[in-house]
């Protein structure tokens, strides 16, 4: 299921493209955008299904309004601009007009996390994950790569309901054979077998927490990776085992510590499989203005970094 290659694509395009393939043969399916198409890649769709595209402008809380409409009268609705604008501007609609009515909108929120890079803090959604999940009736999905972004998108295609589905500005490295890996709603993937420690994590932090495992084998620790996509509904029996052999957990997300993918683990394993946890990102802090790679390392989600605090964790001398 793991790709050979690690080839680095965009997953504004893969998504582009997919909602392209989808239209074809759904031509009830229809598209939004506020202003931002050509970042978020819905130009493609734009381009090949004009009467199905809407640009709504600098008017994000409108496009959410508009989608609920169009949803209303049995469109498959896919709405698009940056994470921060998508959650935090409009929660309002989102809440009480997507989601109190169980409408088939799906949110495709792309320039999420700190990698947004040189655009900063006022750009860097590091809370849409709480706000989202904290909503009653809406999925909400974190894809790895591009093979997992397209299956993701259209399994969104042909699932009812609302859903939040977040995606970065970076590039990212292939982890899944795009022949091989299918998109499971229903369960978390373990990536690597170990008996020491339990890491868990999503988008694009995933590969960092791949390559620190690698790191930390060298040292003789060996650890459970195991990949959480779907934020909400949590689907935890995968996590549960883990945590019971290992008794140690470490959460490493592109996101504030609070309310995203660390939160969900703890409140899980509170329940559940009660573990020593230890959550890396972005701490109770707003972000700012870098290269991408530089913030990643500057607020410890680098492979190194990650190695580093694991080191730490596990007290090896």
């Amino acid at each position: 299921m793991l790709s050979k290659t690690n080839e680095v694509k965009s997953p504004r395009n893969v998504y582009g493209e997919t909602l392209v393939e989808l239209g074809a043969v759904n031509p009830d399916i229809v598209v939004l955008d506020a202003d931002l198409s050509c970042s978020t890649q819905t130009c493609k769709f734009a381009k090949a299904y004009p009467d199905r595209f809407f640009n709504c402008g600098i008017a994000e809380q409108d496009m959410m309004g508009t989608a609920a409409g169009l949803a209303y009268e049995g469109k498959t609705v896919f709405a698009s601009t940056f994470a921060m604008f998508a959650t935090a501007r409009c929660l309002d609609q989102i809440r009480n007009t997507i989601c109190y009515s169980k409408l088939n909108v799906k949110i495709v929120a792309t320039h999420g996390g700190i990698t947004v890079g040189e655009d900063g803090a006022s750009h860097q959604a590091l809370e849409d994950i709480s706000y989202m999940r904290s909503i009653p009736d809406i999925r909400v999905i974190i894809p790895a790569d591009c093979t997992e972004v397209k299956e993701v998108i259209k399994y969104a295609a042909n699932t009812p309901g609302p859903m939040y589905i977040r995606i970065p500005r970076t590039n990212l490295k292939t982890i899944f054979d795009p022949e091989k890996y299918k998109f499971n709603p229903g369960a978390a993937l373990k990536i690597r077998d170990g008996k020491d420690l339990t890491i868990v994590s999503n988008g694009e932090t995933l590969w960092e927490v791949m390559e620190a495992a690698k790191k930390l084998h060298d040292v003789g620790i060996e650890t459970d990776v195991i990949h959480c996509p779907v934020v909400k509904p949590f689907h935890h029996n995968i996590l549960k085992e883990s945590a019971l052999k290992t008794k140690r957990v470490v959460v490493v997300e592109n996101h504030s510590i609070i309310g995203g993918l660390g939160s969900t683990v703890c409140e899980t394993l509170g329940q559940y499989a009660p573990s020593k946890i230890y959550r890396i990102g972005i701490k109770d802090t707003f972000g700012q203005s870098g290269e991408q790679r530089q913030l990643m390392d500057f607020y410890g989600l680098t492979d190194k970094k990650i190695y580093e605090k694991v080191i730490k964790f596990m007290d090896v001398k």
